[in-house]
């Protein structure tokens, strides 16, 4: 019993003191990053620092009872914070006891979302946002999330959600600059940027071994925040107009259901929706990266029950939504992390921090926290993607790009909807024109290619056409338009082959389209017939009175077709020599 409800804690059965080792250098190492990232993030969000640490106390330990990735590092992240950000913003002003409310109910309803899809195994919704669609919106959340910071690290109250709104505010409040918040700034900022790439070789110059000056290169964050919050203190910069965090309440969090009403249910309920698929997607894709290279593998369904039970406990416990982060899982997989007891071990190590350490943090200036922010989502940002995309495909790039246009100058949910929405009309009209190919015999072979790319044998009496695409209703009439304007213009035929073996499914009103080829080629003295359906298309077919009423064969091959319909031009070309050479230069790479 205890299996099937925490299957994931199979691993407990050989834990060993050396894996218990690991795990803990591992949540030791992710904790240091943990504790500046989740108050970072919380700033992010809009929320006092404590949300963000309250995120990676219970939502972490439901996750490692329930989640199947044995290195997923759960918590707070800056494109959920900023999405949060963005629909707490709409129900009331940052700060308030509305704002807060809100964002604990995206936590508690997002949670629900995700373990509703888990347990009605529905994980694959969030295929609806392909991969050019979520690259684009995360390049695009990530410059938003930079200009978020911008009145932190100038000290001024430069402000927006989108960039019609931050860069106007920029050159507004640009004689308003706090010189010493913007000194601090871009020191921590140099200094995070450079520890990225210098501190490790820094470290290994030092007599420090590739793995040790590695994990302590990690703990760049606490040494930009120790060092910050000192200088702010023994300067008494926080005298002078420096922000900082000021005074977070110790202990652990209070637990408690949040006080939901139907209104505020009905607003945020599509809000917490593309949280959890966006939440979802960046934790699949990471942990399954990850799993990859040790040879594990995880269970996509319960990735969203333990998803989702992370976000429930995080909206109990007063904490803001949470997801698999990328930073913290690297580093919790680089520094060897084995099973999810590392995710456990950190959560009771943010307990401790919570406890006794928060009045150490009282000076740590919000620059310090915004610099974090900065280079964390620099990761996040990839220009070149949106030109390689468009170099392949222009229907991805166009998605792309309006996904990080309508992101950028309209806001975070009307991109990701944009982009949904984009996807799915390219694919429609990318659909709705299928790819289809008039197919002869390749010479001395039983193969049958396109007779615009290979020299092949045709028959004027037979017409064989291949289409690329399942047949479904936005595109079963341009194969009626194209069967019909071939028998009007080759007035020798008498037979019509569909080869089929692309087609992965027909709808019923490619059916009907079916019926309607039959019925006129009937009546024009003109045979249909089927070549190479699948077994799945064919049962369907079987359910229809389609085959009945064929007025030619279903064939197992192309080949048996045309041997059938014309068999001596068919035996001829199978007994010359092979063509060695194609139409274009591209034959051979395409059908």
């Amino acid at each position: 019993m205890l299996n099937r409800l925490f299957p994931n804690l199979d691993w407990l059965q050989g834990y060993s003191r050396a894996a218990f080792g690991n795990d803990l250098i591992a949540a030791l190492v992710v904790t240091i990053m943990l504790i500046p990232q989740g108050m970072a993030y919380a700033m992010l969000a809009g929320l006092p620092p404590q949300a963000g640490l309250y995120g990676a106390i219970v939502p972490l330990l439901l996750y490692a009872a329930l989640g199947t990735s044995r290195t997923l590092a759960v918590g707070p992240v800056a494109v959920v914070a900023l999405m949060t950000a963005a629909a707490a913003g709409e129900i009331a002003t940052q700060g308030t006891p509305g704002y807060h409310l809100a964002a604990l109910g995206i936590a508690v309803i997002s949670g629900a979302i995700m373990l509703a899809m888990g347990l009605f195994r529905l994980g694959f919704i969030a295929s609806f946002l392909s991969h050019p669609v979520i690259s684009g919106f995360i390049t695009a959340a990530g410059v938003l999330i930079a200009a978020s910071q911008l009145r932190h690290l100038l000290g001024n109250d430069t402000r927006g959600r989108t960039l019609p709104e931050i860069v106007p505010s920029f050159f507004q409040n640009l004689g308003t600059i706090h010189l010493p918040t913007l000194v601090l700034g871009l020191v921590v900022l140099g200094f995070l940027f450079w520890s990225r790439k210098g501190l490790a070789p820094l470290l290994r110059r030092a007599g420090l071994g590739a793995g040790a000056a590695s994990l302590l290169a990690k703990g760049a964050l606490l040494v930009a925040v120790a060092g910050s919050t000192l200088i702010v203190w023994a300067l008494g910069l926080d005298q002078s107009g420096v922000r900082v965090v000021g005074e977070i309440p110790r202990g652990l969090p209070d637990f408690g259901l949040p006080a939901l009403d139907l209104g505020l249910l009905q607003l945020l309920i599509i809000p917490a929706l593309m949280i959890a698929i966006v939440g979802y997607v960046e934790s699949i894709s990471i942990g399954q990266t990850l799993a990859a290279k040790r040879r594990q593998r995880l269970d996509p369904d319960r990735e969203l029950i333990a998803l989702g039970a992370a976000n429930l406990g995080a909206g109990l416990s007063n904490a803001m939504p949470v997801t698999g982060g990328l930073s913290r899982s690297i580093v919790n997989f680089d520094a060897g992390a084995e099973t999810p007891a590392a995710g456990a071990i950190t959560a009771l190590m943010i307990a401790v921090a919570l406890i006794f350490l928060t009045p150490l943090l009282h000076f740590l200036p919000n620059a310090t926290l915004a610099a974090i922010i900065v280079v964390a989502v620099a990761s996040l940002l990839d220009f070149r993607a949106l030109p390689r995309t468009f170099a392949y495909s222009r229907a991805d790039g166009a998605a792309m790009a309006g996904t990080i246009l309508v992101t950028l100058f309209i806001g975070v949910e009307e991109g990701l909807l944009a982009g949904v929405a984009l996807s799915l009309v390219l694919f429609l009209y990318r659909t709705s024109r299928p790819h289809m190919a008039v197919i002869g015999q390749v010479a001395g072979t039983e193969h049958f290619r396109n007779i615009e790319r290979h020299h092949v044998t045709t028959d004027p009496g037979v017409f064989s056409i291949r289409v690329d695409e399942s047949l479904y209703f936005p595109n079963a009439r341009a194969l009626e338009d194209r069967i019909l304007r071939a028998v009007a213009e080759q007035p020798e035929l008498r037979h019509v082959v569909l080869n089929c073996v692309a087609v992965n499914f027909i709808d019923a009103s490619a059916l009907e389209s079916l019926e309607e080829i039959n019925q006129r080629l009937r009546d024009a003295g003109v045979q249909f017939h089927l070549t190479e359906v699948k077994g799945p298309v064919m049962d369907r077919l079987q359910r229809s009175h389609f085959l009945d009423e064929l007025s030619g064969q279903v064939f197992l091959t192309q080949y048996d077709a045309m041997a059938s319909l014309s068999p001596e031009r068919t035996a001829r070309c199978l007994a010359a020599p092979r063509a060695q050479s194609a139409r274009q230069d591209t034959a051979g790479q395409g059908a």
